[in-house]
């Protein structure tokens, strides 16, 4: 079991910065790539961006490329979203995902992702 609890979301303007902490525990040495997605209210869950758990391998969003960043702090067990130059359309809530084992399914799909956590709220106003 992998225990994953998100933080660091909060509301402000267009333009701001911030950073999302996802912080990883359990049994996490069989996972093999980390996840943020986001959902807006009535709207599908939309997948951000993914990091192998080990390595440099990175994929995103095409809307948030170049203003989003995901990075990981091994030592505390710590997948990181830096989120900047953020607009109207980036409000939702964000969650980050673990996933544990190889198949067909690109780490942009959700069903790839075993566990989740229960989401952070990040709210960007005009």
């Amino acid at each position: 079991q992998v225990q994953l609890v998100e933080s660091g979301g909060g509301l402000l303007q267009a333009g701001g910065s911030l950073r999302l902490s996802c912080a990883a525990s359990g049994r996490i040495f069989d996972t093999i790539a980390m996840a943020w997605f986001r959902q807006a209210p009535g709207k599908e869950r939309e997948f951000v961006a993914a990091m192998a758990a080990f390595g440099s391998s990175t994929s995103y969003l095409d809307s948030v490329k170049g203003r989003f960043t995901i990075s990981r702090d091994d030592a505390k067990n710590t997948v990181f979203l830096q989120m900047n130059n953020l607009k109207p359309e980036d409000t939702a809530v964000y969650y980050c995902a673990a996933r544990l084992s190889s198949s067909l399914w690109t780490d942009r799909n959700a069903g790839a992702y075993a566990y989740w956590g229960q989401g952070t709220q990040v709210t960007v106003s005009s």
